[in-house]
């Protein structure tokens, strides 16, 4: 069963913010309405989540390969899974939305998810700490 969970909330809602900033900010980036942005947000959580799962198990075959064809395999993987994983959020976005949300291309895409996950990781140190602080 799918649980979901208050960080996973707290992510879609720090993905929302900043896809809106870039829709503000970069015009190859478009989003016709709040909504459709905090649909988005939901969209790359679960492309997001499915990607970092896919690289820390590529990552794990690569640290645990015991022959050196296995290593390689696991290495041109994690290769392709990088620049991939852009193409895949760009298709994913186009087959979803349509018009209605265009993310521009693979370099935006790519300074996207490189602030995304930058402030995802900043917000949950920031609650982190801030639930420590009021439980204590």
């Amino acid at each position: 069963m799918l649980r979901i969970c208050a960080v996973d909330v707290l992510d879609v809602l720090v993905y929302s913010v900043v896809i809106a900033l870039f829709v503000e900010y970069f015009p190859d980036v478009i989003s016709e309405s709040f909504g459709i942005t905090l649909l988005t947000g939901v969209l790359l959580k679960l492309v997001l989540e499915i990607v970092l799962w896919a690289k820390k198990t590529m990552l794990a075959r690569l640290r645990g390969a015991a022959t050196r064809r296995r290593r390689l395999v696991s290495a041109v993987t994690l290769l392709l899974l990088l620049p991939g994983s852009k193409f895949l959020v760009l298709e994913l976005t186009q087959l979803v939305f349509g018009g209605r949300v265009q993310l521009g291309g693979f370099f935006l895409v790519t300074a996207l998810i490189i602030v995304l996950m930058a402030a995802r990781g900043g917000m949950r140190r920031l609650v982190g700490r801030e639930a420590v602080a009021v439980s204590t």
